[in-house]
This record gives structure tokens, C-alpha cells and sequence, in this order.
């Protein structure tokens, strides 16, 4: 696509599939389905909607929110990678993907500038800059997970490690978030990926079920030469929160899919002490009193776990 059109002969060329995993999503989707038409102005989309076998009825509340989405049931709970998996793979033809979590609202122009800045940089991801219901920058660029900064993010803490040159792997210095920059990865709520990054990499992969897939995924994307590009001039809130899944459960699924990550990419010493240092953070957090912790620190000890190759 030649840099040189016109922005809107350039969008013209496009059309993207938005992806929106629900999972007991109902009272989100209103105001997801409102900031669609703003977020995506300019570009041809559709929306295709996949349930995650649901106890509420979001796929009907879906339907009557967006009678043109494409709504799949799958009959199933197989993770957040395998419903955009399965949404992908029913889209129509399409130049780009949009994956989106429910609990997302695109603000104007959203979209169209995430393509443009993406066929300008030849990334296989864009992202834009986040904020939360009350405005607050949300800290969602990611640096790759290492040993040394697992380590600092253990004895500083990683929001003081995310601001002290690169040691910790959240970006947490807010002037990080004033310039477009190609990261490791970014948090996964908001990623629209070239068609030509999803068939490069394939699709996500579905062994992780919750956490880790979006890392893994940019990651390879960023083996292949497709990085992920921020930009702070795309811009959507994240309302962050709604679940009602335990919170010590969800932070032990975090903990063991990192080192799980982590282990088939470096695998044999490297591991054992990407496993040290993490243990060494939930032990000391959970000497604080710290729940979610204390469970993450057992999983960790896990034989089962520790078993694994």
C-alpha cells in the first residue's frame, strides 16, 4: 500500500474483522457495540461476536445490540486464544483483525489510524495508548520477560523497576506513553493484526487458555520481523475489572503461564532461574499477608509443575 495516497483511499483498500470474545459479557456490550461506528469511521468492518459458553445471555443481547455481527456459540469455555481463534476463522475475508475485549470502548478515529501508522511502519500489530473509566493512562506496553527483570520487579516492585531504565517488563514511566515506539509486546484488550502478521504466525495458541497468549503472540510476531507498534494518537478506554473469578486464581494462572512461556522459549537452566526469582516474589509478597500470592507461590511448588519439561 503506497504511503503516498490519500488517507481515505488508503482505508478504502481495507476491511477488518472485529473480534469480541464475551464470556458473561451482557452489561458491557451496549456500550461496546455504541463506540464501534466512532472507533472504526473510515473502515469497512465486521463484527463477529464468540461465546465462551456464557451463564447470561450475551450472544442474544449481542444479536439485538448488532443484527449484522456474526454471533458463534461455541458450547464450550476453551480460553480467550481459542474464541478469537474461532472468530477468525469464521470472518469474511479481511485485511486486518480487530481483537477487542468486551470490556473496551473505541474512541473516535480509533482504528483507521492504528492501519494507517501500521502499513506506514510495517508492524503485524498496533496498539493504541489506553486509559481507564476515569482518564488514568493505563501502563500497557511490555517489555520480553527475562530473569533480570523478573528479579527487580521482585525486590523493587514492578512499578518502580518499569521506570528505572529497563528493568522491570511493565512500562510503567508515563513519558513512555507520549511517542509512538515499536515494543515486545503489549497487553492484549486491544490489538489489531495485519492479515499478513495472522498468517505468518498462525493463530494464538490455545494452551495458555487466560494470560500469556497476547505475550507469546507478539513475541513470534516480533521473531518474524511484525512488531508491535504503539501508538499514542490511536486512543480507547479499558474499563479493566467486571470478572467475578477468583482473584488468587487468576493470579496463580498468570504466574504459572509466564514461567510456563518463558520455558519454551529459553527452556534447561534459564528456566530454573526464571522459577527461582517468580517463586522469590510470591514468597516475599506473601509474607506480607498477601493471598493471591501465598496461592501463586503453591502453584509454583507444584511437582506436577515442576515435573514439566
Amino acid at each position: 500500500m503506497s504511503a503516498g495516497s490519500a488517507p481515505g483511499e488508503r482505508l478504502a483498500r481495507e476491511h477488518v474483522a472485529v473480534v469480541v470474545v464475551l464470556y458473561n459479557s451482557a452489561p458491557l456490550l451496549a456500550d461496546l457495540v455504541a463506540s464501534l461506528p466512532g472507533g472504526l469511521r473510515g473502515v469497512s468492518y465486521q463484527l463477529v461476536g464468540v461465546d465462551n459458553d456464557s451463564d447470561d445471555d450475551g450472544p442474544d443481547v449481542l444479536e439485538s445490540l448488532a443484527p449484522d455481527a456474526l454471533v458463534v456459540r461455541t458450547g464450550r469455555n476453551g480460553g480467550y486464544a481459542a474464541g478469537l481463534n474461532a472468530g477468525v476463522a469464521v470472518a469474511d475475508p479481511h485485511t486486518a483483525v480487530l481483537l477487542l475485549n468486551s470490556d473496551v470502548r473505541l474512541e473516535e478515529g480509533c482504528v483507521a489510524e492504528l492501519l494507517l501508522r501500521l502499513r506506514d511502519r510495517g508492524a503485524g500489530i498496533a496498539v493504541p495508548r489506553l486509559t481507564g473509566a476515569q482518564g488514568e493512562l493505563i501502563a500497557s506496553i511490555r517489555r520480553e520477560p527475562s530473569c533480570v527483570r523478573s528479579f527487580f520487579d521482585a525486590v523493587l516492585s514492578a512499578k518502580v523497576a518499569g521506570r528505572v531504565l529497563r528493568l522491570g517488563e511493565v512500562v510503567t514511566d508515563p513519558r513512555a506513553y507520549e511517542h509512538e515506539q515499536l515494543v515486545d509486546w503489549a497487553e492484549g484488550s486491544t490489538q489489531l493484526v495485519s492479515a499478513e502478521c495472522w498468517q505468518t504466525c498462525g493463530p494464538w495458541d490455545e494452551s495458555f487458555f487466560l494470560y500469556c497468549e497476547e505475550t507469546d503472540y507478539g513475541l513470534r510476531a516480533r521473531d518474524a520481523g511484525l512488531g508491535t507498534l504503539y501508538v499514542p494518537t490511536a486512543r480507547a478506554i479499558h474499563l479493566e475489572g467486571g470478572s467475578s473469578t477468583s482473584v488468587d486464581w487468576l493470579w496463580s494462572l498468570q504466574t504459572v503461564n509466564r514461567l510456563k512461556l518463558y520455558r519454551r522459549r529459553h527452556g534447561g537452566v534459564p528456566s530454573f532461574l526464571f522459577w527461582a526469582v517468580t517463586l522469590l516474589r510470591e514468597v516475599t509478597r506473601a509474607a506480607l499477608g498477601r493471598t493471591k500470592n501465598r496461592a501463586a507461590a503453591r502453584a509454583l511448588l507444584d511437582p506436577r509443575l515442576l515435573s514439566e519439561s
